[in-house]
């Protein structure tokens, strides 16, 4: 028998919840067939089989917390299968910590990548073994099966032609979020789902599926209109919304019925007040905020940016994106001005390390997004935004969102960021005052994009204008250096034919 303990994912992480298996005793699996998910503190993983065989024993219930290194469960192995060698498996979203050596280079002919990069190649009929890993020890990456699949990044020379075709009186939508899901694709969301009562199968993320069982809902009952690939799909909004509306419902019905139950002093049903586990994600997100406000000095610089000609842009710009797929918001112009003002000012592109006394100076631009989900803020990182074009940063910030609210994204896609920016105006807002994520030191806040009074040749007169709240760790960046950086993202914000320098 082959017992397969729960693996240590490092980064801190020393134990995990199962959310949700999917075998059973008796079930027959294939080697990297997922068996359940976990929810560590740090995002939900799927935890592949290791070895090929027959199910024999599940050793920890659905809500149990179980620690790294206990047997999970029990796998009486298929003749001539074998565990792999490398240890157990990791879960999905989980990458090496250490660079390939003689001791962990990956085994010839033996492929590495977790099951989601496998449904990914069967997709794109792309074969693994021809796929060379880019991550650590040789592993293959969901973006090295999409260059092998020769999708590509979006040209800029259309982005050229767009800035310089800007229509000059253009009709401007509200903000929108920053991290806004990518249309079409495999993962689109539209109208005309069956009605609740007519359907037999409800799609949902596993953090949707999670919170109806917190809720008591039935999925299959709770009405949407939007659909993925041609199935009903139903989001958190809409589990909480349905559960609000039932308990309204109740409530409504043992008014009507009479107050019997007060009269003789039991409490009144629902309670006056509810409580649910403080762990995993949310309080990762907890500890991270205490530590970043009551270990960093921090100061906030605050500005304003008018810009009229980004708007007038972004709107020339939407229907050349539309035509690829990609929904365009300001998110990708806000990271090429960021790239611009670390080149011009790099000692906010750095990080402490406290423990050698060393100000850390980095010369990539890897920038965090912050992304509101059903379980806190997350912060997916875009990598070599220097290196990357308008029309990809778009694709990649509305992915990396996508995957951070499905708690499908992976770690190490979730660390490693240089800088990083939060659009707290995409749900209304001007100002705030945003918390630096250590080990970073800088952090940019923005505002919404609205119509306000400004001062054009003794005249006020409205146009579009862009708050910015700029928060620096004071032990490495000084006040003068953080408004010579907003001074510099603004200028390229207000002058959007810059960002094509980028």
């Amino acid at each position: 028998m082959f017992e397969y303990r729960l693996p240590d994912v490092g980064e801190g992480v020393s134990e995990g919840e199962i959310v949700a298996w999917h075998v059973d005793p008796g079930d027959a699996v294939a080697e990297d067939d997922v068996l359940a998910e976990v929810e560590t503190d740090k995002a939900v993983v799927d935890l592949p089989a290791p070895v090929a065989g027959t199910i024999e024993a599940l050793h920890a219930d659905v809500g149990e917390v179980v620690p790294v290194g206990e047997v999970v469960v029990t796998i009486d192995p298929a003749e001539g299968a074998e565990p792999a060698d490398e240890g157990p498996a990791e879960p999905e979203g989980e990458a090496a910590a250490e660079e390939p050596t003689a001791e962990t280079a990956p085994t010839p002919g033996r492929v590495f990548a977790p099951p989601s990069v496998r449904r990914l190649a069967r997709e794109h009929g792309v074969d693994l073994g021809a796929v060379a890993g880019s991550g650590p020890g040789g592993r293959i990456t969901e973006a090295d099966v999409r260059a092998a699949a020769g999708a590509g990044g979006a040209d800029d020379a259309d982005v050229a032609d767009a800035i310089t075709e800007v229509a000059p009186e253009a009709d401007v939508e509200a903000v929108e979020a920053g991290t806004t899901a990518q249309a079409g694709g495999d993962g689109e969301v539209s109208a005309g789902a069956a009605a609740a009562a007519d359907r037999e199968r409800t799609l949902a993320a596993p953090a949707t599926r999670k919170l109806a069982d917190e809720l008591g809902v039935d999925l299959d009952a709770v009405p949407t209109q939007k659909t993925r690939e041609g199935e009903p799909y139903v989001e958190a909004t809409d589990v909480s919304a349905y559960a609000e509306a039932q308990e309204a419902a109740q409530a409504a019905d043992a008014e009507a019925l009479g107050a019997a139950g007060a009269e003789a002093g039991e409490p009144a049903a629902g309670g006056r007040e509810t409580r649910e586990p403080y762990r995993g994600v949310r309080r990762t997100i907890g500890e991270r905020m205490a530590e970043s406000a009551f270990s960093v000095p921090q100061v906030t610089h605050h500005d304003r940016a008018v810009v009229t000609a980004l708007v007038e842009a972004r709107e020339a710009m939407k229907p050349r994106a539309a035509e690829r797929g990609i929904s365009l918001t300001y998110v990708p112009f806000v990271l090429k001005a960021v790239v611009a003002g670390l080149r011009e000012h790099p000692v906010l592109n750095t990080s402490l390390d406290e423990e050698r006394e060393e100000v850390v100076y980095k010369h990539y631009y890897d920038v965090g997004v912050a992304t509101a989900t059903d379980a806190g803020l997350m912060v997916p990182v875009v990598r070599n935004v220097d290196e990357t074009g308008l029309l990809e940063l778009a694709s990649r910030v509305n992915e990396l969102a996508d995957k951070a609210r499905e708690r499908s994204i992976a770690l190490e896609e979730l660390r490693g960021g240089t800088f990083s920016i939060t659009n707290f105006g995409a749900i209304g807002g001007e100002y705030a005052t945003p918390l630096v994520n250590p080990p970073e030191t800088a952090i940019l806040g923005l505002g919404a994009i609205e119509k306000r009074p400004v001062v054009v040749d003794d005249e006020l007169e409205a146009r579009h204008t862009l708050p910015l709240s700029l928060s620096i760790d004071h032990r490495v960046i000084d006040g003068a250096e953080a408004a010579a950086f907003v001074n510099t993202v603004i200028e390229y914000l207000e002058t959007p034919s810059l960002l094509l320098l980028e």
